[in-house]
């Protein structure tokens, strides 16, 4: 557990969430205050749909989803743990991360975006809704990472979604990561 020493001050209010306030500053540490990720190795978590959240935690602890961080930390929620944080993240505001994707790259992503039919699920702003993820201005490196990680079935809680990210090259997923961060 020495990966967690250096864990980032959260606001006072963290302290007004009782049985999470620890969690959330676990949680700070890689995900930033409010789950307002400045690391674009860890996704933003402020502003995610609350349903998408849970499900996340939930898929954590069950080992439908790995990860050598998250896995055991959500092994250690319970039920109501796992919706007060998912909430406590769901209601703060979306960051803005500034980024600003290559033109051409970001030409090739929305092609590549909409030959996958990206907005059917997603929606027409990469903003999702309960049960899928918000995408639009999400690291652009996060999404590489887990659109790759689908492909090549590191990640598995969503069959759907690596059947999809099979289709593409690497550089079509580099390509949408960036058009879709740039949202």
């Amino acid at each position: 557990m020495g990966l967690f020493l250096n864990v980032w001050p959260v606001a006072a209010e963290a302290g007004e969430h009782g049985a999470i306030s620890e969690k959330l500053e676990l949680c700070a540490g890689c995900h930033g205050e409010k789950g307002a990720s400045s690391n674009p190795e860890y996704p933003i978590l402020a502003g995610q749909h609350l349903y998408y959240l849970y499900v996340q935690l939930k898929d954590f602890k069950s080992g439908f989803r790995n990860n050598d961080i998250m896995s055991p930390l959500a092994r250690e929620l319970d039920k109501a743990d796992m919706l007060s944080l998912a909430k406590y993240f769901s209601e703060q505001k979306w960051p803005r991360i500034e980024f600003r994707a290559d033109p051409a790259k970001a030409a090739k992503g929305e092609t590549a975006a909409a030959a996958g039919q990206c907005v059917q699920c997603h929606l027409g702003g990469y903003e999702g809704n309960s049960r899928i993820p918000r995408l639009a201005g999400q690291f652009p490196e996060y999404l590489n990472k887990t659109m790759s990680d689908f492909k090549n079935k590191v990640r598995g809680n969503s069959p759907s979604k690596s059947s999809l990210m099979v289709s593409f090259d690497d550089a079509d997923i580099e390509a949408m990561s960036e058009f879709m961060g740039d949202k």
